[in-house]
């Protein structure tokens, strides 16, 4: 009886990518051209508060809400829910807004998504 090659073709092959290499000289752009048009949420957090729901339930109009955060502390900026500032408010024609005053670096960013 001859032996039969029970050996089947591995299903995972090798594949060589070519290495992501900078357009512009300076090494700071990519072509990220398709990324620029993608809606990102941004939003400003004025402060957080934990309570228990019948105290929730309490609530009324006039109520206030202590929050964790002392007046005049920087406000977080957080983008797709991620911190990537803190700022300061101000008021532009009679609006709210907020003038970034730290921005968190690359690092720190990357390392808050894993």
């Amino acid at each position: 009886m001859e032996e039969q090659n029970t050996q089947q073709a591995d299903p995972l092959q090798n594949h060589e990518f070519n290495d992501l290499k900078d357009e512009n000289s300076n090494g700071m752009s990519r072509d990220i051209d398709f990324l620029l048009d993608i809606p990102v949420e941004i939003s400003v957090q004025l402060g957080k508060s934990r309570m228990l729901i019948k105290e929730l339930l309490q609530l009324g109009q006039g109520s206030v809400i202590e929050l964790e955060k002392i007046a005049g502390e920087p406000m977080e900026i957080l983008a797709n829910h991620r911190l990537i500032a803190r700022g300061e408010v101000v008021v532009v024609n009679e609006k709210f807004g907020v003038r970034l005053t730290d921005i968190i670096s690359t690092k720190e960013r990357l390392s808050s998504l894993k």
